[in-house]
Formats: C-alpha cells, sequence, structure tokens
C-alpha cells in the first residue's frame, strides 16, 4: 500500500467518524429532551400524589366483582 492510497483510507476512515459523531450528538439531544420531559411529568405525578396524601385518597372498597 502506498502513500496514497493509505491517506485515503485514513481520510475515509475520518469522514466515518466524524459522521458516527454528528449523528450520535443528534440522539443524545433527543434523549436529554425526553429525559427532561420525564422528569417534568414525574414532578408534576409526584405533586399530584402527595396532594392525594392529604385526604383525598379514595376509599378502600373491593371491587363489585367479590
Amino acid at each position: 500500500m502506498n502513500e496514497a492510497e493509505r491517506l485515503t483510507r485514513l481520510e475515509e476512515r475520518y469522514a466515518h467518524l466524524q459522521r458516527h459523531s454528528t449523528e450520535q450528538d443528534k440522539v443524545m439531544l433527543g434523549l436529554s429532551e425526553e429525559v427532561a420531559k420525564l422528569r417534568q411529568e414525574l414532578a408534576k405525578l409526584v405533586a399530584q400524589r402527595s396532594g392525594n396524601a392529604e385526604g383525598d385518597d379514595l376509599p378502600q372498597e373491593r371491587p363489585p366483582h367479590y
């Protein structure tokens, strides 16, 4: 393998790694946005749950099929 072929192969590998890195960054950004949304939803659910703990709990009754 001569120097030109070697350089071409290195450039191809570098281009592949750049493309992979860009795609990975997009996926990571999407995941971080999804985590942020899930944290907001969790905070809402926890707030609702703590609001129900003050005495608004549903009665512990057996379902009608018992």
